[in-house]
């Protein structure tokens, strides 16, 4: 992780966590507390108490759990981000078997939704991912207003693109990343997309178990065909697929694009991540890739973007005013390996004109 990807101030992050088991509550906060840059400053067992306590200790973050007493914790998230938006991180059984509530969540404004861990892991054993996810909803603070899912003008620049787009080259192909508030810019930017694009393959860093649901919505909603990516499977022009969570996707060339999903070790912490996307696609594209990397902590893609700009592919970087998180773009950046720099609402027509011209 990169420091400065973290926009707060110099005192420890402080942290709310609210979940009705005492167990829980203890595990999240010893794990928590292993790092300095973190500080518990309480604890609640359901939203009554977590309201009173938000007033009185001002935390910067709140871990949040879905299944509680009194009053469920989807509720409690979208009346806190109506009146008292704060950054939030969902830790959930209901994100292990009920992918759906976690993209509830997601929509109602959570930063990050995990999966609390079954019987074979402790919380304790995923202490620095859970501790990476807070700091990135630490970072994520000053964009929880923007809006999630299509609005009218997202819909009208979609049909805009869908009038000009042309037949879909069988010898490109479109690579996409993201992290951190990427299913909220995916649901912009997917359903812009014309169907006359080459495929799309996308890493959004993701939970087992989340990935097809995030697919099925972004399919509900857009022209082109979007499912979770399978093994060894073709992928067509007019298609887009999203790496499963826990598995990294690649791409490869064998008398046309074919997906290949990867149990190999997790890179910069992430399984899938978007360095291993993004290699891949510059071995099986080369000049032929239009890669797009969204927002999200840390710096994965940069390398990938890196391959795939010497490759001769054309390179694009979500700007700074439209990212959750401006962590992987400005790594990206700063490594000088992008073309162009675009807002996320224009983003949709910059990988267009990059096909275009690449034809």
């Amino acid at each position: 992780m990169r420091t400065n990807d973290l926009d707060v101030t110099r005192r420890p992050i402080r942290v709310l966590v609210i979940d009705d088991s005492a167990l829980v509550r203890k595990a999240i906060s010893d794990a928590l507390a292993r790092d300095p840059e973190l500080e518990v400053v309480g604890t609640a067992p359901d939203p009554y108490v977590a309201r009173e306590k938000i007033a009185q200790l001002d935390p910067d973050v709140l871990t949040l759990d879905l299944e509680m007493p009194r009053m469920d914790g989807l509720t409690f998230l979208r009346i806190l981000m109506e009146h008292h938006p704060l950054p939030v991180v969902v830790i959930s059984s209901l994100a292990q078997t009920g992918s759906r509530a976690a993209l509830e969540a997601i929509e109602a404004g959570a930063v990050d939704v995990l999966a609390k861990p079954d019987g074979t892991m402790s919380l304790g054993a995923v202490a620095d991912k859970l501790a990476w996810h807070v700091k990135a909803a630490a970072a994520a603070g000053r964009h929880l207003r923007r809006p999630v899912g299509e609005t009218s003008r997202q819909v009208a620049r979609g049909e805009v693109l869908r009038g000009t787009a042309g037949a879909a080259p069988d010898h490109q192909l479109i690579v996409i990343g993201a992290s951190t508030g990427g299913v909220a810019a995916l649901r912009q930017l997917v359903p812009a997309l014309p169907a006359g694009l080459p495929p799309i393959a996308i890493v959004q860093h993701i939970s087992p178990n989340f990935s097809q649901v995030v697919a099925e919505r972004l399919a509900a909603i857009s022209t082109v065909a979007v499912r979770e990516a399978g093994n060894g499977e073709p992928l067509l022009p007019g298609e887009c697929v999203i790496a499963p969570g826990d598995v990294h996707l690649t791409i490869e060339h064998r008398g046309g694009f074919r997906t290949r999903l990867v149990r190999s070790p997790p890179l910069h912490h992430c399984r899938p991540a978007v360095d291993v996307l993004f290699r891949s696609a510059a071995e099986a594209a080369g000049a032929n890739v239009v890669a797009a990397l969204l927002t999200g902590m840390g710096s994965d893609g940069a390398i990938g973007m890196q391959a795939i700009r010497a490759a001769g592919g054309t390179t694009l970087a979500e700007d700074a005013s439209s990212c959750v998180v401006y962590g992987m773009p400005k790594a990206a950046i700063e490594l000088g390996v992008v073309d162009r720099v675009v807002p996320l609402d224009r983003m949709a027509a910059a990988v267009v004109e990059a096909v275009a011209k690449r034809e």
